[in-house]
């Protein structure tokens, strides 16, 4: 499933950037037909000492990329090379030209694709899954290139070079951005490499901007500044989002230097209504000259990129939304998935499985398995297969802890310290081992591997509105439910990020899950 539109790709709409091709004369302003907004249009003013900051170690981390995909592309091509040849220079077969040549030849091609497709771009910088596809794209085009240039030249290149170099190159550059990924975390979660937003909007939706931007401190955004349309009062009082007091810099008019004051380089509009017809263009005129990135918000949330499409329709850009899908060619590729997948699981982890039932069966009476009702896609409802991880009769004493219940809402029931989990039971939940039976589930067509939480028929029972679209769609043994937190998150988050799902679920977004899954179940993330 592709990242829904709520984080880096919230706001990346338009996008200007200064360079030549936008240069103006400094003073110069638009002819007064178009001066139909709100915004007086002056010359701008230099870049802003932050902007210039910001700039520096965006630049920094982009070249530590270039070095770091420059010594992985050399070296695989090289080591496919060896491992092919036997040797580093071998001319045989190639009359005069050396392989060690043409080897850096298409090492430099791999380095030109990365460059065009953008994969060391500010947009992307620690966005993980739009990085990890452009390096994707970029080598196999490298690689489609060769093989075609190499079939109409009639060159004899060996297939094992390629088949080593591809695979061990490409799986080298997503391990060298995962890397890099982490440390450019690790410098946010400090309060260092931020991207500074000054917001543009009415309080309402800067409030909601600010909070999609924040959700995860490790994103890097940070609201610094914001201008609110018809904003008379003085300057100085600020509003208080994300738990912090953000300074109200004035007007729209005031967005110029606004940006000054508070060293934003990147300008956020939540709201054009406010701009009239040319507005945003005269704002991005007076930004040329300062180093400031200008974004929209389309106030389209919770929809991955891939259902978006802009498109100009009678001189304007209009933002197109595709349906959900539900049925169709991807519906089957996904069961054909899920019944592989799970029977890979299965034989895979016989081992654990053998070794769970028996630990089980020895340490407390009653059955191995224990089968719970759920309630699956149209509200049918199925027996789940577990390992019993709790007491023999635990339904029974339900009703004695529900005020305990930890679960937001009161839908969920979640107690961390639940008196019914049995010594090996928390074993096994701690590492997810108590879920592998519901692979059997996914080969009898009652879940997927990836899909919304299975729900209990009582909170089915309590599902009010649009809560009830995640039965549209099978239940899965894991899903952004998992890999956001698990049992940390709230109710209110878990319906959030299963409504996501359903509706923008994809194959490439399955195995993303997948593999986010096997980190959180190994690092016992959010189990309780």
């Amino acid at each position: 499933m592709s990242k829904p539109l709520m984080t880096r790709e919230l706001v990346d709409v338009v996008h200007a950037e200064p360079g030549p091709h936008n240069w103006r004369p400094a003073g110069m302003i638009p002819s007064a037909r178009h001066q139909t907004s709100a915004l007086p249009v002056t010359a701008a003013s230099a870049p802003s000492p932050a902007g210039n900051a910001v700039r520096r170690w965006q630049q920094q981390y982009s070249q530590h990329l270039r070095i770091s995909d420059t010594v992985i592309v050399c070296a695989s091509v090289l080591l496919a090379q060896y491992v092919r040849f036997g040797e580093i220079a071998n001319t045989s077969g190639y009359s005069d030209v050396a392989m060690t040549m043409l080897s850096f030849l298409f090492a430099a091609l791999w380095l030109s694709s990365l460059a065009v497709f953008q994969t060391r771009s500010t947009r992307v910088i620690g966005a993980g899954i739009d990085e990890y596809r452009r390096i994707g794209s970029a080598s196999f085009w490298t690689f489609g290139i060769i093989a075609m240039v190499t079939l109409l030249a009639k060159v004899d290149l060996a297939r094992g070079y390629l088949a080593i170099a591809l695979p061990v190159g490409t799986m080298g550059l997503l391990g060298s951005r995962s890397l890099w990924r982490k440390h450019i975390r690790q410098m946010r979660a400090n309060g260092q490499c931020q991207t500074t937003v000054l917001a543009i909007g009415d309080r309402q939706a800067v409030s909601h901007l600010t909070h999609e931007l924040t959700r995860n401190p490790l994103d890097g955004y940070a609201v610094v500044g914001v201008c609110i349309p018809g904003y008379g009062r003085p300057r100085g009082n600020a509003l208080t989002l994300g738990g912090r007091a953000v300074p109200i810099l004035g007007d729209v008019s005031d967005a110029v230097a606004a940006i000054q004051r508070c060293g934003a380089d990147t300008v956020a509009i939540t709201q054009t209504d406010h701009f009239g017809m040319h507005g945003i263009r005269e704002l991005m005129w007076q930004l040329e000259t300062m180093d400031v990135d200008v974004v929209v918000s389309p106030g389209v949330m919770d929809v991955a990129e891939t259902r978006l499409t802009l498109r100009p329709t009678a001189g304007m850009p209009l933002l197109h939304v595709e349906k959900p899908q539900y049925e169709g060619t991807q519906r089957f590729q996904k069961q054909v998935f899920d019944f592989l997948f799970s029977l890979a699981a299965l034989i895979g982890t016989a081992p654990f499985l053998i070794a769970a039932a028996i630990a089980v069966k020895l340490t407390s009476k009653g059955p191995v398995f224990y089968p719970s009702e759920r309630i699956g896609i149209d509200g049918k409802p199925f027996r789940m297969l577990k390992f019993r991880t709790m007491i023999d009769g635990a339904d029974t004493q339900i009703d004695h802890l529900l005020e305990l219940n930890e679960g937001a809402g009161g839908v969920l029931f979640k107690m961390r310290q639940d008196p019914r989990v049995t010594p090996v039971g928390r074993i096994l939940r701690r590492f997810s081992i108590d879920e592998l039976p519901q692979f059997i589930n996914v080969l009898k067509g009652e879940m997927s591997v990836v899909g919304p939480r299975p729900p209990l028929r009582r909170e089915v029972e309590n599902y009010e509105g649009d809560v009830k679209r995640r039965l549209l769609v099978k239940p899965g043994v894991s899903g952004l439910w998992q890999v956001s937190g698990r049992s940390d998150l709230s109710w209110e988050e878990s319906v959030r990020l299963d409504l996501s799902y359903v509706d923008n679920w994809s194959m490439s977004g399955d195995l993303m899950i997948i593999a986010k899954t096997i980190k959180a179940v190994l690092t016992s993330h959010g189990a309780y």
